[in-house]
C-alpha cells in the first residue's frame, strides 16, 4: 500500500526520494524488494535509485549526508512497525528510546511526508509511540487511517483466522506430602504454581499433539494450495531442535532458523519461494516477515504478550493471488489464560465469524492407573514435590533421589505424563 502511495507521489511530482525504516534486516530487504517492484526502479539507496530501505538499528551509524537529504529534497519517510519507537515532544526525554528520539529530532519537521505504520499499535511498556497522537484525558491512540482485520478479510486481503486452543481436561499431580491433585485444564494447573507454562511447552506429548493436529490441517490445505507451508514459533534454540526431531519423526524435513543459524535471512528467503512444508523459528519470523504461503502456525513460544500473539498470527493471514477464498489461516496455541484472552479479542474483531467448538481427542483413562506414577514440579518446588523440570525440558532429581532409584522414578514420571496428557481437546475460536 505504501509503495503505491509513493508511486502516486512520484507521478504527481510531489517527492524526489523515499526513505524507509523497519525493525529488522529481513523486513528491510522485503521492503526494498516491494518498492523496487512497484516503482519500477532500484531501491538500494545508491545514485539513480528511488530511495533506500534501512533498519532502525542503523540510524545511529547512517552518514550525515543521508539526513541532509531530508532537508534539501522532498522526501517521503516510511516508518514500519512504528511501535518499536517510543517518544513524545514533551521535555521528558526519558519517555522515549533512542530510535524514537532520532525520529523526533531528525525526521519530524524535516521530511516532506511521513507515513508511520503498525499492525500492533501499542507498546507493552505503555510509553507513547513516536509521532503518535493521543486523545486527552483518556490517552487513546488516534490513527489517521485504520484498516482492521475485519475489513481486510472482507476485502480478500487477509485470510480468516482460526485459532485452535489446545487444552487437557484431566491433569494429575502427585506427591507423598500433598497426595494426588487433579486439575481440569492447563490454566488451572498453572494457576496453582506447581507447573509453569514452559513446562508444558517442552513436553513431547504436548509438542506431538500440537504438531500432529497442525500437520493434518496443513496436508488438508495443500490439497487446494500445494505450496502452503507451516511455521512453528519455538521458545529457545534447544526447543527448536527438539521440535525438529519430533517433526522428523512424522516424516517431515523441517527448516530451522535461529539467531545461531548461519545465513538465516537467506534461508528464510529461500523458504519463501520453496515447496518445503515446515519452518521452525526462534525470534526470526515474527513481525513484518512476508511469507504468504505460510497458512498454519504452532505458537510454542514462551512469550505471552498480545503484541507478540498478533504478530505471530499475522504471519499466516497474508492471502496470495488466486488463493481459494474459503482457505483460512490456522493458529495452534495452548489454552493458557493470557493466550486464550488474546484469542477471544481476535474473535471480537470478527463478530460475523464467531465459531467455537470442542473436539475431545481420546477416551478417559482409568483413574486408578494414575496412583502408581511419580510426578514433577518446578525447580523451586522440588523440596515439596520431589522432582523438577528445568527451562530446557531436562529432568532434574529432587532431594535425596540418586542412582538407580532416580532413573526408575524419572521413567515412571514420563509414563505418568504420557497417560494423563493424552486427554487433549481442541477448542476452535
Amino acid at each position: 500500500m505504501v509503495a503505491s502511495v509513493a508511486k502516486a507521489l512520484f507521478e504527481r511530482g510531489k517527492i524526489d526520494f523515499v526513505v524507509c525504516f523497519s525493525p529488522s534486516r529481513a523486513v528491510s530487504q522485503s521492503v526494498s524488494t516491494t518498492f523496487s517492484r512497484i516503482l519500477g526502479k532500484s531501491f538500494n539507496g545508491q545514485i539513480g535509485a528511488a530511495g533506500g530501505s534501512y533498519t532502525y538499528q542503523s540510524m545511529a551509524t547512517l552518514p550525515k549526508d543521508l539526513w541532509r537529504v531530508l532537508s534539501d529534497h522532498r522526501v517521503l519517510v516510511v516508518l514500519d512497525e512504528i511501535h518499536h519507537c517510543s517518544g513524545s515532544n514533551s521535555d521528558d526525554l526519558a519517555l522515549g528510546n533512542s530510535w524514537g528520539r532520532t525520529i523526533l529530532e531528525r525526521i519530524q519537521g524535516h521530511a516532506s511526508f511521513t507515513i508511520a505504520l503498525s499492525g500492533t499499535p501499542w507498546r507493552t511498556d505503555n510509553t507513547p509511540i513516536a509521532l503518535a497522537r493521543y486523545t486527552q484525558p483518556d490517552g487513546e491512540l488516534h490513527c489517521d487511517y485504520e484498516y482492521g482485520l475485519q475489513r481486510a478479510v472482507l476485502d480478500g486481503v487477509c485470510r480468516a483466522p482460526n485459532i485452535v486452543l489446545t487444552d487437557n481436561r484431566e491433569i494429575h499431580l502427585k506427591s507423598s506430602e500433598l497426595g494426588l491433585k487433579t486439575y481440569s485444564s492447563i490454566r488451572d494447573t498453572i494457576k496453582q504454581g506447581h507447573i509453569s507454562y514452559p513446562d508444558f511447552l517442552y513436553r513431547n506429548e504436548v509438542i506431538d499433539h500440537t504438531l500432529s493436529e497442525a500437520s493434518k490441517k496443513l496436508l488438508e490445505i495443500r490439497e487446494q494450495v500445494p505450496a502452503a507451508a507451516g511455521l512453528v514459533v519455538a521458545a529457545t534454540v534447544a526447543h527448536a531442535e527438539q521440535i525438529a526431531d519430533r517433526l522428523s519423526a512424522l516424516g517431515e524435513r523441517p527448516v530451522v532458523v535461529t539467531c545461531r543459524t548461519p545465513e538465516a535471512h537467506q534461508i528464510i528467503n529461500n523458504f519463501r519461494t520453496s515447496c518445503d512444508r515446515w519452518i521452525i523459528s526462534v525470534g526470526m519470523i515474527s513481525e513484518g516477515t512476508d511469507i504468504p504461503r505460510l497458512q498454519v502456525c504452532c505458537h510454542l513460544s514462551r512469550i505471552r504478550t498480545e503484541l507478540h500473539f498478533r504478530q505471530v498470527l499475522g504471519r499466516i493471514l497474508r492471502r496470495q493471488a488466486g488463493e481459494p477464498p474459503e482457505v483460512g489461516g490456522w493458529l495452534y496455541v495452548l489454552a493458557e489464560s493470557s493466550l486464550t484472552e488474546f484469542a477471544r479479542r481476535i474473535n471480537d474483531d470478527l463478530p460475523e465469524q464467531n465459531v467455537v467448538s470442542f473436539s475431545p481427542r481420546s477416551s478417559k483413562q482409568n483413574e486408578d492407573d494414575a496412583s502408581e506414577y511419580a510426578v514433577f514440579a518446578e525447580d523451586d518446588e522440588a523440596t515439596e514435590w520431589g522432582f523438577s523440570i528445568d527451562a530446557t525440558g531436562t529432568w532434574l532429581s529432587g532431594p535425596g533421589q540418586t542412582g538407580q532409584k532416580e532413573t526408575t522414578e524419572l521413567s515412571m514420571s514420563n509414563h505418568y505424563w504420557s497417560e494423563i496428557l493424552s486427554l487433549f481437546e481442541d477448542r476452535i475460536v
